[in-house]
């Protein structure tokens, strides 16, 4: 088979590289042969799977001192080597996720020429993302590109209804080519990870209850709210919350909780390896994003069994939940009614079963067959009976 490239930003990183990372592992199982691309990477912990070669396209890039200072122009800065890439291996598709790595994937096969199709797949919703004054100033070059490159592709992907909403109603798109696919959440690696061990007295027999929250300390997650809430939920009964998870709002989240006197419940870990082992274990998990694509750990905490609250910010949440099925929705930046829904959810969880059983809707075998469908229009698909096999991960005989 023809060989396929994946690019994103340096491997491993965020919710998008791992996201980029099962439909790797999923296109390598079908047979093809991919490279994943990369400014500068290390191979993931477990490794690469047969027949994906990680190619670092640029990695003296990031010594340089003004790369080091201004990591945000990392990916830009690969444009020429993305470029050569291109036009030496030309591999029969490029698949992009993120909007610095889509805008760098489309103006390098301008470059490059070629036939090599390229697919960029969207993972923010980009209005709500630029909102606001301080919003549009930090992010005022980005759309201009979006809105003169995003034309060029081949095709789009969007991992959420509201997203694509928001790519057509922005930018002059057709909308035959702008494809809702979800994200490739649940994978075998995952629900292992789901069951290991933990040693951690929060979550001893007769403890109070743990809410958790798992995402980067910034404006856009805006634990600030939640923090607000929790206090509302502590002055009426026993409850500790997690926030796991790094980030620039650190200090003030630290001496918010201290203003608001809940510092003896509340504690910010920081990082963790394994953030699914706590999902596993807490009595609910609380989303309090501004704005979002489609939240992966929205779909992990469903595949933990864990009952969740979300903000019904834009986008991803209410299509995750099917519009309250499957969990409460609050408005964004309302502390009294997430304080209320989560009330509500440790009296009334949803049960567990059939919160896993709605996570199968977010495969990496159910994605991936789609994914190839774009990147490989002249090609061959492979069966789907390869994608529905149980060893890859799919939704147990027994879910819901």
């Amino acid at each position: 088979m023809a060989r396929l490239a994946v690019f994103a930003s340096s491997w491993p990183r965020g919710a998008i590289q791992r996201m980029m990372l099962n439909l790797t592992a999923e296109f390598a199982a079908a047979g093809h042969r991919v490279d994943l691309l990369a400014p500068r990477g290390r191979p993931p912990a477990e490794g690469l799977p047969d027949g994906v070669r990680l190619v670092e396209l640029a990695p003296r890039l990031a010594d340089l001192p003004g790369v080091r200072r201004h990591k945000r122009w990392f990916v830009p800065l690969a444009l020429p080597a993305l470029a050569a890439y291109l036009r030496h291996e030309r591999p029969a598709a490029l698949l992009s996720g993120g909007e610095w790595p889509n805008v760098i994937a489309l103006a390098a096969k301008r470059l490059a020429g070629g036939s090599t199709r390229v697919v960029v797949s969207e993972h923010i919703h980009v209005g709500a993302s630029t909102a606001g004054a301080a919003q549009r100033k930090r992010r005022r070059l980005l759309p201009r590109l979006m809105a003169r490159l995003y034309p060029r592709a081949d095709a789009i992907v969007a991992v959420s209804e509201g997203v694509r909403q928001d790519l057509l109603s922005r930018f002059p798109l057709p909308p035959a080519r702008v494809h809702t696919i979800y994200n490739p959440v649940i994978t075998p690696a995952l629900l292992a990870a789901r069951d290991e061990a933990l040693d951690d007295p929060w979550f001893a027999p007769g403890a109070p209850p743990v809410l958790i929250n798992v995402a980067q300390l910034r404006v856009q997650k805006d634990q600030a709210t939640l923090l607000r809430a929790f206090a509302k939920v502590r002055a009426r009964r026993p409850a500790r919350l997690l926030i796991l998870g790094e980030g620039n709002q650190r200090p003030a989240l630290e001496a918010l909780a201290r203003e608001l006197g809940i510092a003896a419940d509340v504690r910010l870990p920081g990082f963790v390896r394994n953030p699914l082992a706590y999902l596993r274990r807490a009595r609910l998990f609380v989303l309090s994003s501004a704005w979002e694509g489609l939240p992966t750990v929205l779909i992990e905490a469903l595949a933990c069994g864990c009952p969740v609250v979300s903000t019904d910010c834009p986008a991803g949440p209410a299509e995750i939940l099917d519009h309250r099925r499957y969990g409460r929705l609050t408005p964004v930046g309302d502390a009294d009614a997430l304080a209320a829904a989560i009330e509500q959810s440790l009296d009334a969880p949803v049960e567990h079963r059939t919160l896993e059983g709605r996570a199968f809707d977010f495969s990496a075998v159910a994605a991936a067959p789609r994914y190839l469908e774009l990147l490989w229009k002249c090609g061959k698909i492979p069966s789907m009976e390869f994608f529905s096999s149980p060893s890859r991960g799919t939704r147990p005989r027994d879910a819901p």
